[in-house]
This record gives C-alpha cells, sequence and structure tokens, in this order.
C-alpha cells in the first residue's frame, strides 16, 4: 500500500500479515518498539519467563522481613552456688584454725593447761605445806582437806588402772595413786546411777585413773591430783574430762612408777589395808 504525501513521492509502508500465533515469552512483539516491555532499572515488579515477581515488596504481607532476635531477660546473679562456696571456705577456715588452736594449746606445759581449767585448785601454790610427809605411815592419817590431794600416805596403793569402785575406799591408799601421777574422781553416793556411769566413761580402762564414792562431799562430784582439786555440779561438765587427761600421769611426783605392780590393793573400805611394813620414802 502507498501513502501520497504533499510535494513529494507516494510513501510506501509496510504489510503486516498476522499469523494468528501470539508473540513467544519474552520476545516482544514485531514492530513493538524496542524496550518498551523491558522492567525499569530496579523494579521488584520485573517478571521471569514463568510470569511471576521477581521478588516482593518488603512489608507485603509480612514477606521478606529479617527475623528479630529474642530478647534476653536478664535473671540475676545465681547466689546458690555463691553462698554454698562461702559456707565451704568458713568452714574450711573454721577447722584449719581449730587444728591450729588445739596444737598450740597441746604444746603448752601441763601445768598451764591445768591453770587453765575454770575453777581448778593448785595448792602447790595455794598451800604447798599440805602436800609435805616425811615416811609412808600406817595406820588412819588426818588431813587437812577433803577428799585429800597429797600429804601422808600407807604404803601400799589403790590400782589406779581405770578402776570403777563401787564402794569408799580408803583416803591412805587414794592418796598414794595419787603420788604416782593417778587422778581421783569422787561423787556423793547418792548420785543418780546414769550420773555415775558418765562418770564411769571418763575413768574405766584409762591407766592413772580412778574413781569411787565418798561421803560428806560439799560439792556433787570432785577430782583430786597431786597437789590440784577440781569440784563440779553436774557430770555433764566438760571440765571432767578435761581435768583427768590434762593431770593423768603429768602430776606425779615419782615419774615412771606404774599403778599395775607392787604395793596396790583393789579393796574397798574406809580402813587402810596393811598389805606390806611401812618404809620410809
Amino acid at each position: 500500500m502507498s501513502i501520497s504525501t504533499p510535494g513529494g513521492s507516494p510513501e510506501r509502508r509496510p504489510n503486516v500479515v498476522s499469523t494468528g500465533k501470539k508473540p513467544a515469552a519474552g520476545r516482544p512483539a514485531a514492530g513493538a518498539k524496542a524496550g518498551s516491555g523491558d522492567a525499569k532499572p530496579g523494579s521488584t515488579g520485573a517478571k521471569t519467563g514463568s510470569g511471576k515477581p521477581t521478588g516482593t515488596r518488603p512489608g507485603a504481607g509480612g514477606k521478606g522481613r529479617k527475623p528479630i532476635a529474642p530478647v534476653k531477660v536478664s535473671q540475676g546473679r545465681s547466689w546458690g552456688p555463691i553462698a554454698l562456696f562461702v559456707a565451704v571456705g568458713v568452714l574450711a577456715v573454721a577447722i584449719i584454725g581449730y587444728g591450729a588452736w588445739a596444737t598450740f594449746q597441746g604444746a603448752k606445759p601441763w601445768e598451764d593447761r591445768a591453770d587453765a581449767i575454770d575453777g581448778i585448785v593448785n595448792y602447790r601454790e595455794k598451800d604447798p605445806e599440805s602436800l609435805k610427809y616425811e615416811a609412808h605411815q600406817a595406820g588412819k592419817v588426818s588431813y587437812k582437806y577433803t577428799p585429800p590431794f597429797g600429804g601422808g600416805h600407807n604404803n601400799t596403793w589403790q590400782r589406779c588402772l581405770g578402776d570403777v569402785y563401787e564402794a569408799p575406799i580408803a583416803n591412805e591408799h587414794a592418796v598414794h595413786s595419787l603420788e604416782h601421777g593417778a587422778v581421783w574422781l569422787t561423787y556423793r553416793p547418792d548420785l543418780p546411777k546414769e550420773d555415775v556411769e558418765k562418770l564411769a566413761a571418763v575413768i574405766r580402762g584409762n591407766d592413772f585413773m580412778l574413781m569411787s564414792p565418798f561421803e560428806g562431799l560439799d560439792k556433787p562430784i570432785s577430782l583430786q591430783a597431786w597437789g590440784y582439786q577440781l569440784k563440779v555440779d553436774s557430770a555433764d561438765d566438760p571440765r571432767i574430762k578435761e581435768f583427768a587427761t590434762t593431770l593423768a600421769q603429768n602430776a606425779s611426783v615419782e615419774p615412771g612408777v606404774p599403778c599395775s605392780s607392787g604395793n596396790y590393793t583393789t579393796g574397798t573400805g574406809t580402813e587402810p589395808r596393811e598389805l606390806a611394813p611401812p618404809t620410809g620414802g
């Protein structure tokens, strides 16, 4: 077909023949302007060959958002392990401290440990004359203090191998045992049986110790070593064991003389027994 233009020769336009087919996907139709179907640079709406969008707009339908990191809530400091650690530390320090104290106490001379017992009376300093004697004596001996803790005594001593006597014994034999280093525990005869057993638990089976009931005590319990005395009101008093363990054998004025051999007696009764002739010394 030709088109006439004024003042010029007719212009021929190309014939467009329809084939009845759609343009191939992704290819511009014949006669379409170049780039008329192209997506603009940066556009998110460009379609792929499948016809679906290659991306989504931010915020569209909630898709495409960055995941939100969970917020950590502080629960505070855990005090349980800290408290346990502190408790263990305090206990360890206490154990070490007690061990050091006990070691220090044990290193002290026995006289210092004895003087540290509350209520103990040191007659070696208070009344040394009451402890003097010239020779062993037969028969009864008169004592300034009761129960006696030193002075004149019989040639025979009371056995003191942790012996628990259920009846009174003679002072003259008991004092001789004290000279060898024994601790003599005396108690009122009317003391409850359970209390007597508590006292026996301290004495029984321990060398250089003995116990017996004693009439006329001004306190329920009285302990004697040579030159020392302690009187208490209760069988539960911890000073009883402290006195016994501190002074047994240490308070001896005849070191090395045992309670297990020689002129000893196991008899009871307040009258002294003459099992050997009196000797000097």
